[in-house]
């Protein structure tokens, strides 16, 4: 546990990228396999789920320190972080034992954890902060939170791992997805250069695009370019091995029974076949919105009402393996070629669809296009080099994303709350409203956006203007305008605005604005009604 608290302070101490795999270099080349596996599995983001609930552990950490209730949610509140609290208020032993490995650590103390009664719980974690000192005892408790992150991007650990197992970056980043349990065993077959990656449950790296942020004709000319529609569900992979189907996130999920009807149409797709794609609510041949699909991402079980009001299809983008064979090195001409092919053979009626392919004889068409987006409930568009192959990752150059402009507009500020982490202590989570008639009715939430000079300045307005409190809440009299951008808007009957829209963010502080002038809820509607091609 002291290398991997070592480990968490060097890359905390830098932002330099040969810093980050300098060091995951050296902690990895010194660690054992089990202790390495485990620090794998929590830099990729699989750490355990909370195991304590909060309320728990805030009122042992208070009898720990030997401090009221009242003070330590008082810290609490301060610091913005619940094992940073704890770590600042529980005294440290002294004398405290000698270490024990990452592995040990986790697999005798942590994990059991969660099959532990509340009051054998209380138990073990008193006795755990009397051992762990530290950077140590900070990493276990957000471990125990389900909140430990380190500042490390998995291209960076790829790096390192690559560094210490001379094995290829395509090929560890192959092997690291999937369903895998961290052991010294699976860090071996890792790390071993003759390691069969024929795992056939396995899904392949996802390639992604960056945003064009460059004007189109840099890009050459537009008939080297595949143009799509940049379609809003989940992306995903469809992989049909031994007579099987699975369906995984680009999040390394594997959504099983989630979409029946699409697992239905891949059992006529051939064996050894990967598909890229996207998931969507699907209805009469066009997408429905994204808050539809929203519906069923979270459920596990799947009725009928629920499949005959949001049905579902995959719109497929790319081949990635056919027969077994790899096809990304292929271009992704002969790609799209091979996967229009499959997709021609499989029954009328499926729930399997090709990608559309925009025309793009000119850059103006293609410009065109985008400005139509979202009539077709698309973010924008994607361009794809026709002679590309497909990558690992997010890499400049061959794949583009170009999104349709953001809508905006003028909301007043209504109520604040304390953010967390680096801004604990400061009011940075906002709600914004617009008017309805005489009233301000709020209709979005949004905590990006404001330089952190803007930030100080709306937290000192909070401070000075507030009207009530409830819990973290402010309600705040009404005299900042901020400028709303956002990706879409639906009808919600779970907001009392009747609207919902999709990623909010602060666009700009509108200081030549007074309350009076924001944007109204007709304003919103009539964008909704536009949206919806509805006059």
């Amino acid at each position: 546990m002291k290398a991997f608290a070592e480990l968490y302070d060097a890359i905390d101490a830098t932002t330099a990228t040969q810093g980050k795999v300098a060091a995951l270099v050296a902690y990895f080349r010194g660690a054992s396999s089990e202790d390495a596996a485990w620090a794998i599995s929590f830099l990729v983001g699989r750490r355990p789920k909370r195991l304590i609930r909060s309320s728990d552990l805030r009122a042992w950490a208070a009898e720990a320190a030997g401090i009221p209730d009242w003070l330590f949610e008082e810290s609490y509140t301060q610091a913005g972080d619940l094992a940073e609290t704890i770590s600042l208020l529980v005294p440290e032993v002294e004398d405290a034992p000698s270490d024990m490995s990452l592995a040990w650590w986790v697999e005798q103390r942590l994990l059991p954890l969660a099959r532990t009664d509340p009051a054998d719980q209380r138990v073990a974690l008193l006795a755990i902060w009397r051992t762990l000192r530290g950077t140590a005892r900070f990493v276990f408790n957000k471990l125990i939170t389900g909140s430990f992150r380190m500042g490390v991007s998995d291209g960076l650990l790829v790096r390192a791992l690559a560094q210490v197992t001379d094995v290829s970056t395509d090929a560890i980043s192959h092997r690291l997805m999937g369903q895998w349990e961290p052991s010294g065993a699976w860090y071996d077959r890792l790390k071993h250069p003759d390691t069969d990656d024929a795992d056939w449950s396995r899904p392949y790296p996802f390639y992604l695009a960056y945003p064009l942020e460059q004007e189109l004709a840099a890009l050459g000319a537009s008939d080297e370019w595949q143009v799509e529609w940049k379609w809003d569900g989940i992306r995903a992979q469809l992989v049909r091995r031994r007579g099987k189907t699975l369906l995984w996130s680009r999040g390394e999920e594997l959504l099983a029974g989630r979409f029946p009807e699409v697992e239905q149409t891949a059992e006529f797709l051939p064996d050894g076949t990967v598909i890229d794609g996207e998931l969507v609510a699907w209805r009469d041949g066009a997408p429905l919105p994204f808050s539809e699909l929203q519906r069923r991402i979270n459920r596990k079980t799947i009725g009928k009402k629920l499949l005959s009001d949001v049905p579902c299809a995959m719109i497929a983008y790319d081949l990635l393996e056919r027969g077994g064979e790899d096809l990304r090195a292929n271009s992704m001409r002969d790609r799209r070629e091979a996967l229009a092919t499959m997709v021609g053979a499989l029954p009328i009626g499926g729930t399997l669809h090709m990608s559309p392919i925009i025309a793009s004889h000119s850059w103006e068409a293609v410009s065109e296009a985008r400005a139509g987006s979202r009539a077709m409930r698309a973010e924008g568009l994607m361009m794809k080099r026709l002679i590309s192959p497909y990558g690992v990752g997010r890499k400049v150059g061959d794949w583009w994303k170009w999104k349709v402009t953001p809508l905006t507009v003028d909301a007043v500020l209504v109520y604040a709350q304390s953010g967390h982490g680096r801004r604990a202590g400061l009011y940075t989570d906002y709600t914004f409203a617009v008017w309805d008639g005489e009233s301000l009715v709020p209709f979005a939430k949004a905590y990006s956006g404001l330089t952190d000079v803007e930030i100080r300045e709306v937290d000192r307005y909070v401070r000075q203007n507030t009207l009530e409190k409830f819990g973290p809440v402010r309600t705040v009299k009404p005299g900042l305008v901020f400028e709303l951008a956002f990706e879409g808007i639906q009808e919600s009957t779970r907001h009392k605005s009747g609207i919902a829209v999709r990623f909010p963010r602060i666009s700009r502080w509108r200081t030549d604005k007074l309350p009076r002038d924001a944007d109204s809820l007709e304003t919103i509607r009539a964008m909704l009604r536009a949206t919806k091609g509805v006059a």
